[in-house]
């Protein structure tokens, strides 16, 4: 299949139904812009030329673009005034001939390998014009193909100029197109705003390519649901529930357990190995990579991580951090930015860990914070401990060595640094270093004052329990 020379990609719409200061093509799916998407089944075509027509927010869909795809030519249409033009305006910056496609930046479902077939059979059908059609079972708001003999295409109609037997048609446009870039360029200068949107419909280029002698093919679509295109939110998250199963459907057939794949969201760009068990109600976003073994969920969010064989990851809620081999995280833990898991790690019920690292073996089970902190191998944080790692302007490292026992309800006050093998007792406040092998108690003698609940308390349930008791004023 040879190259085609440009792709034009239409993208200036002004978004209005999707009521937001957001272009629509910028909103994302799976991970990705909605154009991003669209991008990345175009890549494997390999065109020559790409070129994005912006309008709305064009400033923003540029810098996008410019992260992107660096290569893609912004053109911009000031004036929304249809789709001929913003075509006409990305034709006249290229000077090539060959074959151009031209698709709207709103369908983020194509895929390459439907872009891939219909730019064969247009190939192989030496036809100068071809449109992707497709049979959807809700034709309305589409424009319909009016369709001749052997598959020639007569015109397009849009829903608004359609008569009522026009409308019956199930055939629908979907927006994608191939040209003859010679061909194209005699005919759209030649449009017309007739129409009751008084705008340049490139869908009327179909009935001047019939005017000059030539024709143009209606191409059939396997998969109507990849030509959905987005004009509003109900449509943006249909869109990303059919993107959810395609993703979802594709791990599974690469031997990942997906226990209800109806709640389980997965970004286009992660990677799971085989073996691996999700359960319900899990997302899992960004560049995050999991590998055989590991089991994530129910109810947990991974963002960005780096989870490796045979780890577990229960409700929690986890981002940009490392969990290592066999390592147990959760019910409702918080993994932070830079947090970094050793192999058999445990970090448990209601902790929050922040910019530190766990190391083999340690356990942080219960009800703590650690932030900006190295502990070491087989180590044990008790219930309730905080790392005090801020003192309001700078933030301080702690260091916890080896086979350390710090007792329940300790502060560690930061920069402090806890050597090998060495204890906490309960309910310290350690601001000092405390030697290997050493205990360190920092807190007040314990005062029992006899018979205060009788004194203080007179009359009340306390009271008569503690003189039930035996106890004495």
């Amino acid at each position: 299949m040879s190259k085609l020379e440009l792709v034009i990609v239409l993208a200036a719409g002004d978004s209005k139904r999707m009521k937001s200061e957001t272009s629509k093509v910028l909103h994302e799916i799976a991970g990705r812009s909605v154009i991003q998407n669209l991008l990345a089944a175009l890549t494997p075509l390999s065109a020559k030329n790409l070129t994005v027509v912006v309008g709305a927010q064009k400033e923003a869909v540029a810098a996008h673009l410019l992260k992107i795809a660096p290569n893609a030519k912004c053109v911009v249409q000031e004036k929304r005034d249809g789709t001929g033009s913003a075509t006409a305006l990305a034709l006249a910056e290229h000077k090539g001939d060959g074959t151009v496609l031209v698709l709207a930046g709103d369908t983020p479902l194509l895929t390459n390998q439907t872009l891939s077939e219909f730019v064969k059979a247009h190939q192989d059908n030496e036809s100068p014009a071809s449109v992707l059609t497709a049979l959807l079972p809700d034709p309305s708001g589409y424009g319909r193909i009016i369709r001749g003999d052997d598959g020639v295409i007569l015109k397009i109609i849009e829903e608004k100029d359609a008569s009522d037997s026009e409308k019956d048609i199930d055939e629908i446009n979907t927006g994608v197109y191939l040209f003859d870039i010679k061909l194209l360029r005699s005919v759209i200068t030649n449009l017309k705003s007739n129409n009751s949107q008084k705008e340049l419909y490139l869908t009327d280029v179909i009935g001047l390519i019939n005017e000059s002698g030539k024709s143009a093919y209606a191409i059939l679509s396997n998969d109507y649901t990849e030509t959905l295109g987005i004009n509003d939110r109900s449509q943006l998250a249909e869109c990303a529930a059919i993107m959810r199963d395609r993703i979802n459907h594709q791990h599974m057939l690469n031997g990942v357990s997906i226990i209800d794949p109806t709640t389980t969201w997965i970004d286009a760009d992660v990677v799971i190995e085989s073996d691996v068990l999700i359960y319900p109600g899990t997302s899992i976003t960004g560049n995050s990579k999991i590998k055989s073994g590991a089991i994530i969920g129910p109810r947990s969010v991974i963002n960005s991580c780096q989870i490796d064989t045979g780890a577990k990851v229960i409700e929690s809620n986890c981002t940009d951090s490392k969990i290592g081999k066999d390592a147990k995280v959760g019910p409702y833990t918080y993994l932070r930015k830079g947090s970094v898991l050793d192999s058999e790690s445990k970090v448990g019920a209601f902790v929050e860990i922040k910019n530190s690292t766990i190391g083999q073996g340690s356990k942080v089970a219960h009800l703590s914070y650690v932030g900006d902190a190295q502990i070491g191998e087989e180590s044990n944080i008790g219930a309730g401990t905080i790392f005090v790692n801020y003192d309001g302007e700078n933030k301080y490292q702690t260091e916890i060595g080896d086979h350390v026992r710090i007792g329940s309800d300790t502060m560690l006050v930061a920069p402090v640094s806890i050597g090998d093998g060495a204890y906490t007792a309960a309910g310290s406040v350690v601001n000092e270093d405390v030697p290997a092998g050493a205990i360190a108690i920092a807190r007040s003698r314990q005062v029992n004052i006899l018979g205060w609940v009788l004194r203080k308390r007179k009359g009340s349930k306390s009271a008569a329990a503690a003189k039930k008791a035996g106890a004495k004023e």
